[in-house]
């Protein structure tokens, strides 16, 4: 085997095989290295990456470097944010404290959160498993007010966040609509329905009885994190640290290694933690008109070239995760990642297309189809000058708190935040009054007189944002 200049002594002691699990052991080691020839380098964030087979760790190894500044490599022992993978612990939470009789899937969330408004009276335990409460995403209303993701410090502070939303984007149970909000606040019901803090909860009765010691909901920022790999933002020789201060738990939080997710993978057929709660984990929810999704708890269930899979992505930062199973060949793989260029569930497919090749009954799929180009809209400058001076005033939102500036000249519209050093032109599109710019698509409104009073915001996962003129 041929190993990179680049790797440290640490790093090659990290590479590890299990011969008898993955036959043609070299010839494999090789296509799986040659994935990720783009990172295995000494100036570029990479991955640790694992492959799980039969109950043990068929092959691991780590690439790119952990620290850029200190010249420290990614070992399969590296310590990374997970992201979003966090929901599946999370939601096992919510399962054991079920099992416990502390919580009940139909319990409304208001029995455990009186702070939110009477819209929440209908929004079950079961809406904020499979987002389908109609809750505002919380990081979306943060990057929409212009603030920093770090703003939300903690879960308190996403819980006064929702409080503060006059309505939902839908009748909850009605669709489908991805939300961290949810899952944040589904952290916070089990601890209040446990009496436990959540952190320590899930490090009682998940982490510590399977052995999990790198495995943490970092909840206090200022908590030190041994073979912590760093997060970082940019390209190929500009790289700049992107390493998030987080301290919510719930939708993300989670700090873990590959070897911990091995162990939090094989329960899944063992059921040490958990037992059958597993399996309706794995059991995908259903909307009010009796459609079935794809996502269960915490869990995205799907299938990949014919075979059924279990997995899961997550990002906040230069963070990048992902973990798939493919459950009848009790094959997964696990990739923890430390920027932001780096996309870590094509990587996984590409692994588990190299390990498994011959269950597969499908073909690699091609790349998607091509767009035929941005659909950007009309420039606002086709309006007269007097046109765009009816938006041109400041605009405030109580449930962002949060002020932002519409400007007008004689050619465009603009959109300037707080927190932006310079404004955004805005481009008209669909109706009249539709505009969109800076990821936000504003609908001013107008009274009996056509007088423009206000506007409302979409953004991505979040509907209906109200702003009145001042």
């Amino acid at each position: 085997m041929r190993i990179p200049v680049a790797l440290s002594v640490a790093a090659i002691v990290a590479v590890s095989l299990v011969l008898e699990a993955v036959p043609q052991t070299f010839a494999l080691q090789r296509r799986i290295d040659g994935i990720f020839s783009a990172w295995d380098r000494q100036d570029s964030p990479g991955c640790a990456l694992g492959v799980f087979r039969d109950g043990a760790i068929a092959y691991q190894r780590g690439y790119g470097m952990a620290s850029l500044e200190h010249d420290v490599p990614i070992t399969a022992a590296s310590v990374f944010y997970a992201g979003s993978v966090s929901k599946q612990f999370t939601a096992m939470a919510a399962a054991l404290a079920m099992q416990r009789g502390k919580l009940s899937y139909d319990d409304s969330i208001r029995r455990y959160l009186p702070e939110l408004p009477a819209y929440a009276d209908a929004i079950k335990v079961s809406h904020l498993l499979h987002h389908t409460s109609g809750l505002r995403d919380y990081n979306t209303l943060l990057a929409m007010a212009g603030k920093r993701d770090e703003d939300a410090w903690d879960n308190p502070a996403v819980l006064r966040i929702t409080a503060r939303q006059a309505a939902l984007n839908f009748v909850p149970g009605a669709e489908y609509h991805y939300s961290n909000t949810g899952y944040t606040l589904l952290a916070t019901i089990v601890e209040r329905a446990t009496g436990e803090k959540f952190a320590a909860f899930a490090a009682a009765n998940i982490f510590t009885p399977l052995g999990m010691q790198a495995s943490h909901f970092h909840v206090d920022a200022t908590r030190l994190v041994r073979h912590r790999a760093l997060g970082y933002g940019g390209t190929a020789g500009q790289w700049t640290l992107d390493t998030p201060i987080n301290q919510r738990a719930g939708a993300g939080g989670l700090y873990t290694s590959i070897g911990d997710l091995q162990k939090w993978d094989e329960n899944f057929y063992t059921g040490t933690v958990g037992g059958a709660a597993l399996k309706r984990m794995q059991t995908p929810g259903q909307l009010n008109d009796g459609k079935t999704l794809a996502y269960a708890w915490g869990l995205q269930i799907g299938e990949y070239r014919g075979l059924p899979i279990v997995e899961h992505s997550g990002s906040l930062g230069g963070y990048r995760a992902h973990i798939v199973r493919f459950p009848a060949q009790h094959t997964s793989v696990a990739l923890l990642c430390n920027g932001s260029a780096i996309a870590p569930t094509t990587l996984a497919r590409r692994v588990a297309d190299v390990v498994i090749a011959e269950r597969f009954t499908a073909p690699v799929p091609g790349p998607p189809p091509g767009t035929a180009g941005s659909i950007l809209g009309r420039v606002a400058d086709q309006h007269t000058a007097a046109a765009n001076r009816d938006y041109a005033g400041e605009y405030y939102s109580g449930e962002l708190e949060t002020m932002f500036t519409v400007s007008a000249g004689d050619d465009d519209v603009r959109l300037q935040r707080v927190t932006d050093a310079s404004p955004e032109v805005l481009r008209m599109e669909g109706p009249a009054d539709e505009f969109r710019g800076a990821g936000l698509t504003l609908r001013f409104q107008r009274d009996a007189a056509r007088k423009v009073t206000g506007f409302t915001v979409d953004s991505g996962r979040v509907r209906g944002i109200t702003f009145v003129r001042r």
